[in-house]
């Protein structure tokens, strides 16, 4: 079903459905098997490829009309899964590449950078999907429907485009042969005050090619 059909009211809703509901699973079974670390060379170009292809499904439900649930409160979907060790191992996968600097929303005049983690961006955006395929393996797909397109307009969406930058840049970098600035020193529990010398100071130098090899970022 094409996106240009979203808003046709002849369509088949389950049809929607069945194909957010793979491609979330998709991603979730995909970034589950590469955090297992068996093949660290490809760590980061296939994140790369997932995040992408997730965003797509996130558009088509930031495109879609609202959905409204079945039910005016949200069933209980029982215990959610743990993510820690999902979250573990991509910090041990990805560093020391692990933190970057993010502004939170690009229409907040004057907005400061922040410091991120992708390895936390991932455990919490597979945590928010994982919430909605409880709901529509339990059969209750409007709620399902319903959960996936708020949480992408209000966390995982906004979460997924962060970690996409993040990883489109570490790319670009090694293939361009650039120097990478590392954040030393910056970690999540600090903000990076959005201050340039700030940055500066705290950045050290790190060649690409040092962790190209390691991450699966080999240049041409």
């Amino acid at each position: 079903m094409s996106d240009a059909t979203l808003h046709n009211a002849t369509q088949n809703p389950d049809d929607f459905a069945v194909s957010i509901s793979d491609s979330i699973e998709s991603f979730i079974v995909a970034v589950t098997e590469v955090a297992k670390g068996d093949e660290p060379d490809s760590a980061v170009p296939f994140l790369l490829l997932e995040i992408s292809q997730l965003l797509l499904t996130g558009g088509r439900l930031g495109a879609h009309e609202d959905i409204v649930p079945a039910e005016r409160y949200e069933p209980d979907s029982g215990p959610e899964p743990d993510a820690d060790e999902l979250r573990e191992r991509f910090a041990r996968l990805l560093d020391p590449v692990d933190v970057y600097s993010e502004v939170f929303d690009p229409y907040v005049p004057r907005s400061e950078p922040v410091a991120c983690r992708i390895s936390d961006d991932l455990a919490d955006i597979v945590t928010d999907l994982r919430h909605g395929l409880a709901h529509y393996r339990a059969g209750r797909v409007s709620e399902a429907l319903w959960w996936w397109q708020f949480s992408y307009l209000t966390n995982w969406g906004p979460t997924a485009s962060a970690a996409l930058r993040a990883l489109q840049s570490l790319v670009a970098h090694v293939r361009l042969d650039q120097p990478l600035d590392a954040l030393n020193g910056l970690d999540t529990d600090t903000g990076a005050g959005g201050d340039e010398e700030r940055l500066a100071e705290e950045a050290g130098k790190v060649m690409a090619a040092e962790i190209a090899g390691p991450l699966g970022l080999h240049r041409a």
